[in-house]
């Protein structure tokens, strides 16, 4: 006997096709909810306020002991376009680098210092690689306003001191200064505080971004394969159930009973899972090519590197077919394969979509990484909205890989063949 008979695998999976073709319902909660759901969430996740409506928050690292620091925060709060939060300057990276934030401003150390002293001192605003281009401006315009404005203030007053302490110990009739050269003295300090701020601003982009042009992630590229991630591992309920049928009709025990090998009954048990998952991705990114343009929706970026996408399809295609096997082991009866699959699917599925977009705590991004649909979703998001290759994929890939053969390999060693 051996151990692959491809013909009997594909003979298996010949006749598992045959019957998901005939019912209507599960075509249907396959194909035609994913299309409603990308359809609906790609349509509305686009509509945002209008930016100088909206309440940006602004995640703040402040290096600086001061009260001077203290100042310039309460001044950002007081315009009510921006909102500061403080983080801390680990994080802050971590969570720059993984979209957890889109924009970061550090006050440095001895801010308050230079400032009494009269030192230049210069703010940094770093921007993500998913920041709003509409957002970025709009915070660097409202913060550039405010070093404006305390760099005249701090320059003029340093002004009028120097010209108090130079007529220190003269009478009145003996200074120097009127009041018309005082006024052209203040102008003077206004206008170099125009062309060299006490307290300057520095904006950086990432370098791929500055050659690329300015990007901005379009929920079409967020929610098509975010539901395509959802709904491919949600056909791994479609193969337990698959093969708890079988066992319920006894035809599982004439296949044991045939002249071919365990795994060659495993693998074509699998291969539909692969096959449906195949079409799915085929649908859902063709809609969100050539559909969603025609409903007046933005088109859905494929990224810049072909053979990653295959590879990324391949794997979560292997890793759902894997995780079918690992629930058909697990679950004995047809409820507890529903009962797993709405907590393991529906619920990681949407978290993992979800955990993208907001920041996260330690607690949470550990929990997030545990969940093989969020390393896939990032791995998309990687490909389709910051326009990266394979190379910078790998860890990712390689992740979701061992989620593969974990499943795989429990799947296998707790499946019940009898």
């Amino acid at each position: 006997m051996k151990l692959i008979n491809i013909p009997s695998a594909l003979s298996i999976t010949g006749k598992d096709i045959q019957i998901l073709l005939k019912e209507r319902g599960t075509l249907i909660y396959l194909f035609i909810v994913p299309i409603l759901f990308v359809l609906g969430f790609s349509s509305t996740g686009g509509m945002e306020k209008d930016p100088q409506e909206e309440v940006i928050t602004l995640p703040v690292v402040n290096l600086d002991t001061g009260v001077d620091s203290m100042d310039l925060l309460d001044t950002l709060n007081q315009g009510g376009a921006i909102k500061y939060e403080i983080i801390e300057e680990v994080v802050a990276g971590k969570q720059l680098e993984n979209g957890k934030i889109n924009r970061v401003l550090t006050i440095p150390e001895n801010y308050s210092t230079d400032l009494e002293s009269g030192n230049h001192v210069t703010l940094r605003l770093v921007n993500g690689p998913d920041a709003s281009p509409t957002k970025t401006e709009a915070v660097y315009r409202v913060v550039s306003g405010i070093t404006a404005d305390l760099s005249l203030k701090i320059q003029l007053i340093s002004s009028f001191s120097q010209m108090a302490d130079m007529q220190v110990g003269f009478s009145p009739e003996q200074r120097a200064f009127t009041k018309e050269i005082i006024i052209e003295q203040a102008q003077s300090q206004f206008d170099r505080a125009k062309t060299e701020p006490l307290v300057a601003l520095e904006e950086s982009w990432p370098d791929y971004l500055l050659e690329q042009g300015e990007q901005e992630i379009q929920p079409v590229n967020l929610f098509v394969p975010g539901f395509t991630v959802l709904f491919i591992f949600l056909t791994a309920q479609t193969t337990a159930n698959s093969i708890y049928i079988e066992k319920k009709v006894g035809s599982f025990r004439r296949l044991l009973a045939a002249p071919i090998s365990k795994i060659t009954i495993l693998i074509g048990k699998m291969v539909p899972n692969f096959i449906t998952g195949l079409a799915q991705i085929i649908l859902l990114f063709g809609a969100g090519i050539y559909l969603l343009p025609l409903l007046g929706i933005d088109q859905m970026n494929m990224g810049k590197d072909p053979l990653a996408l295959i590879l990324v399809c391949l794997i979560l295609l292997l890793c759902s077919t894997s995780l079918g096997v690992l629930i058909a082991a697990i679950a004995r009866t047809e409820g507890q394969i529903s009962g797993l699959s709405a907590v393991i699917l529906w619920v990681f599925g949407f978290a993992g979509m979800w955990f993208l977009q907001m920041p996260l705590t330690p607690f949470f991004e550990s929990i997030a990484r545990l969940m093989p649909h969020y390393w896939a979703n990032m791995t998309f998001l990687d490909l389709f909205a910051r326009g990266q290759g394979l190379a910078d994929i790998t860890t990712n890939l390689l992740v979701l890989l061992g989620f593969t053969v974990l499943f795989f390999i429990i799947g296998v060693w707790c499946f019940d063949f009898d």
